[in-house]
């Protein structure tokens, strides 16, 4: 990079905003996405088989167009079931009363049961595509995914149609680094019915101080108390579970759908900073919420309603998470670190405790 490159804006915020993908298409052969296409339409309809990308005009005194792209996810009991095994399922137990139910139809049951956390793989169904946005500018070696919220309405399928509508919903000028969110809205194909919300933060460092005035720009369409702002007590947590990621624990989560070489190349790992390949933050977040379900809600995943994680810290591949359960929190055993906090909110049922659950995922000596 020049010094001219230095000096001149990286992030252009109104073009980023009224950015609209070109017309591509789509052919996945590895991934979750089985076959998808992408042209512009004016309207949105649940039941058309194509990606849609159009825009939609909003008021607000710093933007007047927001994107958003609509994708078609095909997911099979297959995908479902290695996304499981990705996020620790079965790994310390092969026979878990628990966790076989996640990959293995038994005792006449129609379909596996799914984890909520594998919704956080439909917003990567097509890739961020940050790539194609216009006035967007950034290295991608230096992209962070710093959290990631999830709603659930609606138990998850394990096999079926899902339309994925995705919108920019907040743009933040850190003076060092931008801040872009993502949401992706899930929905039923077959009906319509809204399925899931995500909503990803990502932290583009080295990108920032676009900001035309003294007043740093930012803009987001959520309302501020979306997300709860919780800390983790300083008393014993309530529970604490231990799993040991698997030295190819990261290798197996990327057939899931992200292939980003820095959770497998070791020489890209290096270039980033990092030692050796990382564990991907998602997967870091499906064994703390994995964890939270079969010790507080008795294995039973569709009690889980709403998910939020904060990336903390990497992870490498052989270490230990140990998850607090208060609200939550995981640390990595062997550095007795914290690598990942948050709160999954459960829905009130009877038979089990209900409530918010935070974690902390750590790494302890």
């Amino acid at each position: 990079m020049t010094s001219s490159d230095r000096s001149a804006p990286a992030i252009d915020p109104d073009l980023v905003i009224s950015h609209k993908f070109s017309e591509i298409s789509f052919c996945y052969t590895e991934r979750f996405v089985r076959c998808v296409k992408i042209r512009r339409l004016s309207a949105y309809s649940p039941s058309s088989c194509l990606i849609k990308c159009f825009p939609f005009s909003i008021s607000f005194s710093l933007l007047s167009l927001l994107f958003f792209i609509v994708v078609v996810v095909f997911v099979a009991n297959r995908d479902a079931a290695l996304y499981a095994l990705g996020v620790g399922a079965c790994a310390g137990d092969a026979v878990d009363e628990k966790e076989l139910n996640y990959v293995y139809h038994r005792n006449g049951q129609k379909s596996i049961k799914v984890l909520p956390t594998f919704a956080a793989l439909f917003p990567f169904a097509e890739g961020l595509g940050l790539e194609k946005v216009s006035g967007l500018q950034y290295d991608p070696r230096l992209l962070l995914h710093g959290q990631q919220y999830i709603e659930i309405f609606r138990p998850l399928p394990s096999s079926g149609s899902i339309v994925n509508k995705v919108a920019i919903a907040g743009l933040h000028d850190k003076g060092k680094a931008t801040i872009i969110e993502l949401e992706t809205t899930s929905y039923l194909k077959e009906s319509g019915e809204a399925l899931c919300m995500n909503r990803s933060t990502i932290y583009l460092r080295g990108s920032g101080g676009f900001s035309s005035s003294s007043h740093p720009y930012s803009y987001k369409t959520y309302p501020d108390n979306q997300i709860l702002h919780v800390s983790v007590p300083k008393h014993q947590p309530t529970v604490v579970y231990e799993d040991t990621i698997q030295q190819s624990q990261a290798l197996l989560y990327r057939l899931s759908g992200d292939y980003n070489p820095l959770h497998a190349d070791p020489m890209i790992a290096q270039v980033a900073g990092f030692t050796r390949p990382i564990l991907h933050g998602l997967c870091t977040l499906g064994f703390a919420v994995r964890a939270i379900i079969k010790c507080i809600c008795n294995g039973e995943q569709t009690t889980v309603r709403n998910i939020f994680g904060r990336f903390l810290l990497h992870v490498y591949p052989g270490e230990t998470l140990v998850t607090e359960i208060v609200i939550y929190q995981t640390k990595v055993k062997e550095r007795n670190r914290a690598v990942l906090s948050g709160y999954v909110l459960l829905k009130h049922n009877s038979s089990l405790i209900s409530g918010k659950y935070a974690f902390l995922l750590n790494e302890e000596v």
